[in-house]
């Protein structure tokens, strides 16, 4: 049984981090090669750089992250944003990702997640799912294309349609959630555990460390990601964990 991951997620912008609420309204949060030592310190399981700028510098500013917090870091690291083809993961992983996340471009063009499978292998692949409540399937609607795109299409089936295509992980961020503090959005996490073989990261809406466990128990995520708790709160990774682990979950404690 693979234990249960704690993974802060830092969103990246003009080189800087920043952390807004329902994907608008960011503010600077600091400096991220900082934020991963800290994270690293704490015994973080791995880090998620999600990059919201699209533009050429930022893309040079992302490579420079990835390259220095590898270098100074030993977690293992996911990056995500702007990934449109298997020699853009190349590059990632060649300056020291470990693990490639891809989103709107998967969902424009699904062959993407299968040729990232088979060149570097499905685990190297997370899928990014991010949703909205919706009528489909009483639990989520995909939204892509940083939160300012809606499609008709099913969370679940978004879901079950990337596993078949070779991913090996899901990140599942609820846009409703993000930023408020409020809890995971436990039943769509459920319904897309459930349906799925792989698995699922919860994201967006943790406030308070019972909703670690609660994305876990009631969500049956096999990890949970985290921004503005840590951000914002006095909660750190090394309570989190504490409390996962005095919860009965099974957590890794450095």
């Amino acid at each position: 049984m693979l234990k249960v991951r704690l993974i802060p997620s830092l969103l990246l912008r003009n080189g800087r981090c920043v952390k807004g609420v329902s994907f608008n309204n960011h503010r600077d949060v600091g400096n991220p090669i900082t934020a991963a030592k800290v994270y690293e310190a704490q015994g973080a399981d791995e880090l998620l750089f999600l990059d919201i700028d699209a533009t050429d510098g930022g893309r040079k500013a992302l490579l420079r992250i990835v390259t220095q917090t590898a270098e100074q870091c030993f977690m293992p690291l996911t990056v995500g944003g702007g990934i449109r083809s298997v020699t853009d993961m190349r590059t990632l992983l060649r300056v020291g990702a470990d693990k490639i996340a891809i989103n709107s471009a998967a969902f424009e063009r699904p062959a993407l997640i299968k040729e990232g499978a088979d060149e570097f292998g499905s685990q190297c692949i997370v899928v990014s799912i991010d949703h909205v409540t919706g009528k489909n399937d009483g639990v989520g609607t995909v939204i892509t294309k940083n939160g300012t795109n809606k499609t008709d299409t099913s969370v679940v089936d978004w879901a079950v349609e990337v596993e078949d295509l070779g991913a090996g992980e899901i990140l599942l961020t609820s846009i409703d959630h993000d930023g408020r503090r409020n809890g995971y959005a436990t039943d769509t996490v459920r319904a897309v555990s459930d349906a799925v073989n792989i698995p699922v990261i919860a994201s967006g809406g943790a406030g308070e460390l019972n909703d670690f466990v609660l994305a876990i128990t009631k969500g049956h995520a096999s990890a949970v990601a985290a921004a503005s708790l840590f951000h914002f709160t006095d909660q750190s990774v090394i309570k989190v964990h504490s409390f996962m682990k005095q919860a009965g979950l099974d957590v890794r404690i450095s």
